[in-house]
């Protein structure tokens, strides 16, 4: 199985936690670690190379962060560029954590992370525009013979 680590601002991890938790249960292989303002990019890098440690059982590991660009990501970019077998990808939601949590048993990491971004993607919704598509009244038939 794929480990996964989450990481992001302040609580954003452990905030994933909890509803990881709620949707798909208790996960083996799954670490989730704050960027609390307290510590230092060092000491996140240190959190995250302990984490992947933690979850990697022979097939990998994925890192989910929150901000492209952000310290999470950066540091996870760190680990990734140095260590074989692990994928990065940032600007995760809810959607994503939770069907890596589904998808990453049987799966390549590669396919994993395809999965995911076109899950993130399709998630994605302006929900005025889908609540205008189903309120649309349906066109009148006309028929050609008057019945």
């Amino acid at each position: 199985m794929i480990g996964i680590v989450v990481s992001g601002h302040i609580n954003f991890a452990s905030g994933m936690a909890s509803a990881v938790k709620a949707i798909a249960g208790d996960q083996d292989q799954m670490a989730f670690v704050d960027f609390v303002e307290s510590m230092s990019t060092d000491e996140l890098e240190v959190a995250l190379r302990d984490a992947a440690k933690q979850v990697d059982g022979g097939e990998g590991v994925l890192f989910l962060t929150d901000i492209p660009g952000g310290s999470p990501c950066n540091r996870a970019m760190t680990i990734m560029m140095d260590t074989d077998n692990i994928e990065l990808i940032a600007g995760v939601n809810l959607p994503m954590i939770a069907n890596a949590a589904f998808e990453r048993d049987g799966a390549e990491l590669v396919e994993l992370v395809e999965i995911l971004l076109e899950i993130g993607g399709s998630c994605l919704q302006n929900m005025r525009k889908e609540l205008e598509a189903v309120m649309a009244p349906e066109p009148e038939l006309e028929c050609e013979d008057g019945l």
